[in-house]
């Protein structure tokens, strides 16, 4: 009988410890805080000849006021490769991630590009897409 007694308490003190979450953000909005721009999220390749040229260039730019810091840009595998400048961004300009695709893999395609920095939304997602085909 004790045992009931323990573990009835045992689950009203967790589900008291769940539902005290406090679900407001710890740090109020910055308004000059930087805001990330691309011109397009979504690239398609469409079909493209096996060993091609992969590359594109997303262009971004800083919407905001502060400089924009990215913390790191990772692909969903590593047969796309993203680079991109480890400088700040200052307000207002502009700037490209370059994404090289492996045209080695044959078939379709759709990879996605996680960019992660100190503006307003942290984290975002650019894709690339497409179908590698055999030479001729």
């Amino acid at each position: 009988m004790k045992k009931i007694f323990f573990i009835f308490f045992l689950m009203i003190g967790t589900g008291s410890l769940v539902f005290a979450q406090n679900p407001k953000p710890l740090l109020p909005d910055n308004p000059d805080a930087p805001v990330i721009s691309f011109e397009e999220t979504l690239f398609d390749y469409g079909t493209i000849a096996q060993g091609s040229d992969g590359t594109h260039n997303f262009i971004y730019k800083n919407t905001g006021k502060e400089p924009l810091i990215f913390t790191r840009v990772r692909s969903s595998c590593g047969c796309t490769i993203p680079e991109w400048s480890r400088k700040p961004l200052m307000s207002m300009q502009q700037d490209t991630i370059k994404v090289k695709y492996d045209t080695n893999r044959l078939g379709r395609f759709s990879k996605t590009i996680s960019v992660f920095s100190n503006a307003k939304r942290p984290m975002v997602v650019v894709r690339i897409q497409g179908e590698v085909v055999a030479k001729k």
